[in-house]
């Protein structure tokens, strides 16, 4: 029996080929996405909630650019909204088992 990927899957998946330049995992495994928002009622606009390691962050410009660019290359995506916040402050806590693992943290 197989299982359909559901759009959400589609869009997690694309964000998971963004990896951040400075560090080799990947910005979803990273914790840098908060939310994945799909706006009904068409489901073709997208809004990313995302934060960035440090509001210093030299990749400050270009992660959340190749994120929209990804997610919006997907088929049925008309628009893709990526909205930066600090709110909750990144802390390393937020990174996957397999993001932690990867680094060297477990």
């Amino acid at each position: 029996m197989s299982q359909e990927i559901t759009l959400k899957d589609r869009i997690i998946n694309a964000i998971k080929t963004v990896y951040d330049p400075e560090i080799p995992v990947d910005v979803y495994e990273l914790g840098l996405i908060y939310e994945v928002n799909i706006i009904p009622p068409l489901n073709d606009k997208v809004h990313i909630l995302m934060t960035l390691t440090s509001p210093a962050c030299p990749s400050a410009e270009q992660l959340p650019g190749e994120v929209k660019l990804v997610v919006g290359q997907l088929e049925d995506i008309n628009e893709v909204e990526v909205e930066i916040t600090f709110d909750p402050p990144y802390t390393q806590e937020m990174m996957s088992e397999q993001a932690k693992l990867e680094l060297g943290f477990l």
